[in-house]
């Protein structure tokens, strides 16, 4: 009798899984065709970075964005306010202007780094230096005089502006090879350069500063053609500015040659005071659990080099838009639906922490938080995040996603727990299913993450689609699922480096007052 039920067994369960499979959920049906007929992504990331703009957190500009995204909600008849929970220096960028002056003149691509203090109305002009090769600190410290009424270059000379997959197109091998040797010892001796003045990065420019220097010049090269990452100054009364590498490189020579540059810098900035800093919170009720939640997180804050299209300009319209089909085809939900657009995320995931510290009512109530902050690809990766039985919950929710959709994307369960890198980790560690929605990489560590490239033109609208309508079905089903998520957690491995066992990520206090220092 075992042998003839075994597989009758087998068969009765083969066929429930095809008939599970072939059942059309008519609210997933409209899901994809609003998201795919009616979109309004490329709306949302014209009015968001094209005319809003980068959203520095302090600055008016972040302000501006979140009365946006409150303002879109209410138009679709979704509630949404913004939650204040901080505050930052409050600062303005204004127009950057810097040229070469002799021995000839040229406008250069350059701009100040976040936070930059003003020149004077007149500009600041001076003669380049480059930060020399001293034997010790005390070395330096005899130098140090000499930056007084100069600018100082204090990044590395690069040998090529060609990224490395163009010297593997059309270099010979030897060349290549010889490329990379000669920088990779270029790069260490410049790193032993900066250690050998006794300061780091960060507090070299104020040791410069404090010594009496006009300004100070580098180039943060991201690896890609005209790529610059730009982040924040440490100065407080001289200008910090990132120039792109093909001109750094000019100037760098003509210094090295003797040719005695000199560039003029006009920088506008607005210092603003101690500003409020908020999280722009939507919410579409649920009936029959109201006290339950699915959560849709993008940060919204961005580096302002350009305007944050891919980080995480199109992680927070996917979200926006996700939550607009929501709202029209899924208007009554059984949970509630709360899409988060956090602050601060680039300074420390400060939004989405203090939301967690902030709301133990919701934390300790989430059916689910779904992340997306990796740029404008596909999503290819979703990983348990160390929760043990998230193979069984997001599997079953999963399989109501479109074959075309989940065909690409790879699962790792159970997985471990992400101690940082985006929001989500602020849900993982206060115990909370939280996962991520990890992009296809469409070169964004090169070209868009915390660049100057960063901009609508490299938003790939067919990829965001995708993912919202993968977000708003996970959403739909986990609101559906007549069972609570699991939040047991795995036993975690011995550490191989230190021999001692993992423990699960502790939650992190946020900075509340930031940017003063």
């Amino acid at each position: 009798m075992i042998r003839t039920i075994r597989p009758l067994f087998f068969l009765m369960l083969l066929c429930s899984s095809l008939t599970y499979a072939q059942v059309k959920d008519p609210v997933v049906e409209k899901i994809v065709k609003e998201a795919t007929e009616n979109s309004h992504l490329e709306k949302l990331a014209h009015e968001l970075v094209d005319v809003v703009g980068p959203r520095l957190v302090g600055t008016p500009e972040m302000k501006n964005a979140h009365d946006w995204a409150v303002n879109k909600y209410e138009s679709w008849g979704i509630p949404a306010h913004n939650e204040k929970w901080g505050e930052w220096r409050g600062w303005q960028r204004g127009i950057t202007h810097v040229d070469m002056v002799h021995p000839r003149v040229r406008s250069l691509e350059a701009m100040q780094l976040a936070w930059s203090p003003a020149t004077p109305k007149k500009g600041v002009t001076a003669e380049l230096v480059i930060l020399p090769e001293v034997a010790d600190s005390m070395a330096f410290q005899k130098w140090l005089p000499n930056v007084k009424g100069k600018i100082v270059m204090v990044s590395m000379h690069q040998p090529t502006g060609r990224p490395d997959y163009n010297w593997e197109k059309h270099a010979t091998k030897e060349s290549f090879e010889k490329m990379k040797k000669e920088r990779d010892a270029q790069t260490k001796a410049w790193r032993e350069r900066i250690s050998k003045t006794g300061y780091s990065t960060r507090t070299l420019p104020q040791a410069l500063e404090k010594a009496g220097a006009a300004g100070v010049l580098i180039s943060n090269w991201s690896g890609g053609f005209g790529v610059n990452k730009i982040f924040s100054a440490s100065t407080k009364k001289i200008p910090t500015i990132d120039m792109s590498l093909e001109d750094y490189g000019m100037l760098y020579r003509m210094v090295e040659h003797g040719d005695k540059p000199k560039i003029s810098i006009k920088t506008e900035a607005k210092e603003l005071g101690k500003v409020p800093t908020f999280n722009t919170i939507a919410e579409i009720k649920g009936t029959e659990k109201p006290e339950e939640y699915i959560i849709l997180s993008a940060h919204f804050d961005s580096w302002d080099g350009a305007t944050g299209a891919t980080d995480n300009g199109t992680g927070t319209i996917m979200m926006m838009e996700a939550m607009r089909i929501l709202k029209k085809m899924y208007p009554n939900p059984k949970r509630t639906i709360i899409a988060g657009h956090w602050g601060s995320e680039e300074q420390g995931l400060n939004g989405s922490r203090s939301f967690v510290e902030d709301h133990p009512e919701i934390v300790k109530n989430i059916q689910a938080v779904f992340n997306q902050d990796n740029g404008t690809g596909r999503v290819v990766n979703i990983s348990g995040q160390g929760f043990l039985n998230s193979y069984d919950y997001l599997g079953r929710w999963l399989r109501a996603v479109p074959r075309e959709i989940t065909s690409e994307i790879e699962t790792t369960f159970p997985g471990t727990p992400g101690g940082g890198g985006s929001d989500y980790a602020s849900f993982v560690a206060a115990g909370a299913p939280a996962f991520s929605l990890s992009s296809l990489s469409w070169d964004y560590g090169t070209y868009t993450w915390h660049t100057n490239r960063d901009t609508y033109d490299k938003i790939v609208f067919d990829d965001v689609r995708s993912n919202v309508i993968l977000a708003a079905i996970l959403t739909y089903m986990a609101s559906e699922d007549p069972e609570t998520a699991s939040r047991e957690k795995i036993v975690l491995p011995v550490n191989s480096r230190t021999g001692e066992q993992m423990t699960w990520p502790a939650p992190r206090k946020p900075t509340r007052v930031g940017g003063q220092d």
